[in-house]
């Protein structure tokens, strides 16, 4: 068997050639031709264009599927700027809301004479507490703005019946990315924490609190959020909703934490005294402990840090500069802030994302390929199918319910089919931090009103321009905003190879998560419910652990490698959603003939270099680092090669020998699904 070497394929391959015609293949010219794509598919898939695009100084990472993301911002921008350049939009309309957002936020000279003054409103009402329950008011006041310390209440579905819509009670308050930068003794956590300590004392600093009192805060912060990270379950844990399972009537939340009015936050809240679910009990009843025993001083520097550090980005440049040395430099790598136009499109999408979404689903997301993907949508549902009947592990009445669990999948593509109206939030062009609050306040409102309802299918979780794509397991819906359905994850002037290896990986990815070590707790009924038979569950398991072994094989530096069991689900989802895609993609040409040979590669080779084309970024090192230690998602390379190596598909696409890289041995070779 001949080993894929780029000439000989493209001659092998020479004369099956045929015309592209209006259609294109993946990208030639990003391909490493030193490399070999049976020793290191990343390498080979896209090395040529990592080596000729260097990541940008203000990001973390990049490869065309994040340089289509930062050219999805410009439409954002190019939209805000017609948006904001008329300034006789009636009020509250969805132009004048995010046209003026977005201008606020663009008047640098402003938000720079205004240094903390902004903030300070806020500074001062929480050095004017001077009690306990004025301490719980201030509390309730900040998560009404979306200020999560030190915990939050927020809506979601009823974990055992999804068509309710109940509170839940999640942990919060952390200034640094996870529990383990507090508690971990390897020397970058110790770095990180020396690094934060100094941030903070800077950032009060700039906010007018003396050098001394600033250093002096600084611990303060600190030692109260180290608290909090001790009483905090691990990224792993995280992962385990049975875990986060922890149902009670609201009477419970007084046991818990009985130094808490709990009536007087629910009723300030405007949210009912219904049974709710608390994530994390132990964390609530480390809350109370600090309430009963922390000094009030203590606990006013901890919630005055955290609204610093919530409006950092909305504040004069010293603040932006600062927030962005410890959580950009030093978190990511990246060594520029980035433009403010960014900075403001990002945050105008993030706060009234579904007033401008109209607008860019109408320039961006034309209907014929709403039409294309809703295609490969259900192809994929059917290769999924596919895949569960012929399990030969599962027997058939655990083999039942994972189709009936498949049946009730739910795709949402491109947009909601009705957008928010913001009615009632008030936005101006005097204050980019004035603005915000007045957009957080609207939207947390928005998500409490939900408490105590029937579950609305309707309501989205990202906005139309967002560059991404979801799963919720509580109501099975597989959900791709129209961001994402761009270029060079979908083109609808790009093969079918190309989209099923890109775009339709991502949905095979999704609809995976279904079935992964996580999503395969929940029911067809979206119940965190067990629908496995004992012996089914165990094989399972153990098909899981095969991945985990591999994942933790994958070192980013020495002595640093993934944590096999903080990646499961997405890496199962990486392997399945691959399989499902080409399964998918070769019953997709049925009747119709296979698809040209283009530029010497295959079809079929097209389909797993799209994958590596898109999936295929160069990461900072620092970013690496921060990835390891709390990203369920590995990092790039390992996400292309890892599930690839484990597919025969891949093998005979590229005529790999059985000892290559890229080829596990069959006795290592993981398949879940």
């Amino acid at each position: 068997m001949i080993r894929s070497s780029l000439p000989l394929v493209a001659l092998l391959a020479a004369a099956t050639t045929a015309s592209a015609g209006a259609v294109h293949g993946i990208h030639p010219e990003d391909i490493d031709r030193k490399a070999d794509a049976c020793t290191d598919f990343f390498q080979y898939a896209n090395g040529a264009w990592r080596q000729q695009n260097p990541i940008p100084n203000y990001m973390d990472r990049w490869s065309r599927r994040w340089q289509s993301g930062e050219v999805n911002k410009e439409h954002v921008r190019d939209i805000l700027t017609e948006l904001s350049a008329k300034t006789d939009w009636p009020k509250g309309s969805a132009g004048q809301l995010a046209g003026d957002f977005y201008a606020a936020c663009m008047d640098e000279s402003r938000v720079d004479a205004l240094g903390s003054k902004p903030v300070q409103p806020w500074l001062s009402e929480i050095a004017a507490i001077n009690d306990t329950a004025g301490l719980q008011r201030t509390i309730g006041r900040l998560h009404d703005v979306g200020v999560a310390v030190p915990f939050q209440v927020y809506a979601g579905e009823d974990l055992h019946d999804p068509s309710k819509t109940i509170a839940h009670v999640y942990a919060g308050g952390l200034g640094m990315p996870d529990r383990d930068y507090y508690l971990k003794p390897e020397p970058r956590f110790v770095e990180a924490r020396a690094k934060y300590l100094t941030h903070v004392a800077k950032m009060f600093e700039l906010a007018g609190v003396p050098a001394a009192q600033a250093k002096t805060n600084a611990d303060t912060v600190f030692a109260f959020e180290k608290r909090l990270a001790e009483a905090s379950l691990d990224n792993v844990q995280l992962r385990d909703p049975k875990l986060q399972d922890n149902a009670t009537a609201f009477a419970g939340l007084s046991t818990l934490a009985p130094h808490f009015d709990w009536a007087a936050y629910f009723d300030a809240a405007k949210i009912p005294r219904n049974a709710l679910n608390v994530t994390q009990p132990k964390f609530v009843q480390q809350v109370d402990k600090e309430l009963a025993t922390t000094p009030l001083p203590q606990w006013k520097t901890y919630l005055q840090w955290h609204v610093l550090n919530t409006a950092a980005d909305t504040l004069s440049q010293p603040f932006v500069e600062e927030n962005f040395a410890f959580n950009g430099k030093f978190l990511t790598g990246a060594t520029e802030i980035k433009p403010r136009w960014k900075r403001c499109a990002e945050a105008t999408d993030n706060q009234l994302g579904e007033a401008l979404g109209q607008k860019y689903v109408e320039k961006y997301f034309p209907p014929e390929a709403k039409a294309r993907m809703q295609e490969m949508v259900k192809n994929i549902l059917l290769a999924m199918d596919d895949t569960i009947n012929e399990l030969d592990w599962m027997d058939p009445a655990t083999k039942k319910k994972a189709l009936e669990k498949r049946a009730t999948f739910f795709p949402k593509l491109g947009y909601p089919d009705k957008f928010k109206e913001y009615e009632g939030v008030v936005v101006s062009r005097d204050s980019a931090w004035d603005n915000v609050v007045a957009a957080s306040r609207w939207n947390v409102a928005d998500n409490r009103s939900q408490i105590g309802k029937p579950t609305d299918r309707s309501r989205w979780g990202m906005t139309p321009p967002t560059s991404n794509a979801y799963y919720n397991p509580l109501q099975n819906e597989i959900v791709f905003p129209a961001g994402i359905l761009q270029p060079p994850a979908f083109d609808v002037t790009a093969t079918d190879a190309v989209n099923y290896g890109a775009i339709g990986v991502v949905i095979g990815h999704e609809i995976s998560h279904g079935f992964d070590d996580q999503g395969a707790q929940f029911d067809a009924q979206g119940r965190l419910a067990n629908w496995w038979t004992p012996a089914d569950n165990k094989q399972f398991q153990a098909k899981g652990q095969c991945v985990v072994k591999q994942f933790e094989g994958y070192f980013i530096e020495p002595g640093v490698h993934h944590n096999g069991k903080l990646v499961l689900g997405e890496s199962i989802g990486d392997l399945a959603g691959a399989k499902i895609a080409y399964r998918a993609y070769q019953k997709s040409r049925e009747g119709k003939g296979p698809e040209p040979t283009i530029d010497g590669f295959t079809p079929e080779q097209q389909f797993f270099i799209a994958w590596g084309q898109w999936r295929g970024d160069e990461t900072r090192m620092e970013t690496q680092r921060t990835m390891v230690q709390g990203d369920p998602h590995p990092i790039a390379k390992y996400r292309v090669n890892g599930p690839l190596s484990n597919l025969p598909a891949f093998r005979e696409a590229f005529q790999c020998k059985a000892d290559a890289p890229m080829v596990r041995p069959e006795a290592d070779r993981c398949e879940v699904w």
